[in-house]
């Protein structure tokens, strides 16, 4: 019992301080290891972010559908294959270097589908570059043989300005 909270502690020390593709779901935090249906698809998208924050791509891909589309920036990637071979790795720099702010998410399920909107703030360094953004994630998961995947990822950011005072 209490390695369990120990593991659940942890996991939720990984999953706050998570960034951009690492939101944390508000008083959610899931183990990596199992992501059984009965965890729901906040704690895929939990596990998804913490194993993109660890460079964890065994991980990264068990969680994502084979043709995951995601779209970042204006562009697409219309494969885990595409992914892991382009923007993955650099995702995965990002977000073990800027911490990721959860302000809001929603959770949206009907039947087999369902979608994870999360909405927080990227604050830190970046390959010597201040990072301070407002960040958008949208993820659609569908459910299959009682598993959650990641079938569709959409980031978007925008930069918040400092007022003068």
């Amino acid at each position: 019992m209490i390695r369990a909270h120990l593991v659940l502690a942890a996991a939720a020390a990984l999953l706050l301080g998570s960034p951009l593709g690492a939101c944390a779901s508000s008083g959610s935090a899931t183990p990596i290891a199992s992501q059984r249906d009965e965890q729901g698809p906040a704690a895929v998208v939990d596990a998804f972010s913490a194993a993109l924050r660890a460079g964890d791509a065994t991980v990264v891909e068990r969680l994502m559908a084979p043709d995951v589309i995601i779209a970042e920036s204006g562009g697409v990637e219309r494969s885990f294959a595409e992914y892991a071979s382009h923007h993955m790795p650099a995702d995965m720099a990002f977000t073990a270097a800027v911490p990721f702010t959860l302000e809001h998410r929603d959770v949206i399920v009907e039947g087999d589908m369902a979608t994870v909107i999360s909405r927080g703030q990227v604050h830190g360094q970046f390959r010597d570059r201040a990072i301070h953004s407002n960040s958008m994630e949208t993820m659609v998961l569908r459910r299959t043989d009682g598993h959650w995947r990641i079938v569709h990822i959409h980031w978007s950011s925008s930069p918040i300005r400092e007022q003068a005072s």
